[in-house]
C-alpha cells in the first residue's frame, strides 16, 4: 500500500507511541508492552489511521540508544500490534538501518527516520524493505540541534535539503510515490523557523507523496505562550488545523481524539471554501443582497 492510499479521503492522523523512558512528553508511560498495545488500540478507536512506534527519544539532548535496547523495546510491540491491528498502518520511528530491516520483516508499513536516511546503509535498508519512508529534516543531531540553529531562509533551505535527499533515494531505486517528507518542526529550529515552516507547508507538497507534520506538545508553544508540556493541547490543535487546511497528508500527535476533531473541522471548512463558489451554493444564492 502506498502512502497516498492512507490519506486519499483527507488528512490522516498518526498516533505517537513512545516505548521509551525519556521522551519529552510521555516518556516511561508505555514501556510495558501490554500498556503500549492498549494505548495503540485506544488511539485507533479515537480515529488514528497510523501508529508510530518509537524506541529512542529524539528530544533535544537525548542520549543515543544502543541497537539491542531499541530493538527490544520496539519489535515485541510491533509484532503484537500487527496481530491486533491488521488493517492499521504501523510506522517505526528509527534511524538505524538494522532495525529498519527487522521492522519491515515484523510487519511495519512505514519507516519514519528523523535523520533522513543519512546513516550508512539506511537508504539501502529502506529500499529493500518495500516500506513507505518518511524523510525528516534535522539540522545537526538530537544532541546538538538546538544549539543556536541558523538559516538565511528556512523554507528554501529545508526544501532544498529534502529535495537532495529525495534525489539520493531516487538514485538508489526508491520510488517517490513511497516517500513522505517532514520539515522537522523543532528539530534544529528556533521559534521563528518553526512558524515559517508551518506557514508554508504547501512549498513541500510537490516534493513527494505527501507532507507529514509533527508539532504536538512542542517546546515552541512554551516559547510562544509560556506553557508547560501538559498545557499545550490547544496550540497543538490550532497547528494541526492549519496544517490540514494547507493540505498536509499526515498529522503526528500525542492527542489523537482531539486532533481528529480539529482536522475534520478544518477539512470541512476547506471543502466549503473550495466548493461554495464564493458563498453561492448550487445555482442560486441564498439570503438577501
Amino acid at each position: 500500500m502506498l502512502p497516498h492510499d492512507w490519506f486519499a479521503d483527507g488528512t490522516a492522523v498518526m498516533g505517537v507511541l513512545n516505548v521509551t523512558p525519556d521522551s519529552f512528553s510521555d516518556g516511561g508511560r508505555f514501556l510495558d508492552a501490554r500498556q503500549a498495545i492498549e494505548r495503540a488500540c485506544q488511539m485507533v478507536a479515537d480515529g488514528a489511521r497510523i501508529i508510530d512506534i518509537g524506541g529512542e527519544s529524539t528530544r533535544p539532548g537525548a542520549t543515543p540508544v544502543p541497537l539491542e535496547e531499541e530493538r527490544a523495546r520496539v519489535l515485541p510491540v510491533l509484532r503484537a500490534l500487527r496481530q491486533a491491528l491488521p488493517r492499521v498502518v504501523l510506522s517505526v520511528d528509527t534511524m538505524k538501518p538494522e532495525l529498519m530491516r527487522e521492522a519491515a520483516d515484523a510487519g511495519a508499513d512505514l519507516l519514519n527516520d528523523v535523520n533522513g536516511l543519512r546513516a550508512p546503509g539506511a537508504v539501502e535498508a529502506a529500499r529493500d524493505s518495500g516500506c513507505a519512508v518518511c524523510l525528516m529534516h534535522m539540522q545537526g543531531d538530537p544532541q546538538t540541534m538546538q544549539q543556536a540553529p541558523a538559516y538565511e531562509n528556512v523554507v528554501d533551505e529545508v526544501a532544498d535539503w529534502l529535495r537532495a535527499r529525495l534525489e539520493v533515494c531516487a538514485a538508489a531505486g526508491i520510488d517517490r510515490n513511497r516517500i513522505l517528507v517532514d520539515p522537522g518542526i523543532g528539530f534544529g529550529k528556533q521559534l521563528a523557523h518553526n512558524l515559517s515552516l508551518l506557514a508554508h507547508i504547501e512549498r513541500f507538497q510537490a516534493l513527494a507523496a505527501g507532507v507529514l507534520i509533527g508539532a504536538s506538545r512542542k517546546s515552541m508553544y512554551g516559547q510562544l505562550l509560556d506553557l508547560p508540556v501538559e498545557e499545550r493541547l490547544a496550540p497543538g490543535l490550532a497547528v494541526a488545523a492549519v496544517a490540514a487546511w494547507q493540505g498536509a497528508a499526515i498529522i503526528r500527535t500525542h492527542d489523537v481524539r482531539e486532533t481528529v476533531h480539529a482536522v475534520a473541522t478544518a477539512q470541512a471548512l476547506r471543502q466549503a471554501r473550495l466548493g461554495d463558489n464564493g458563498g453561492r451554493v448550487g445555482s442560486r444564492q441564498t439570503g438577501e443582497a
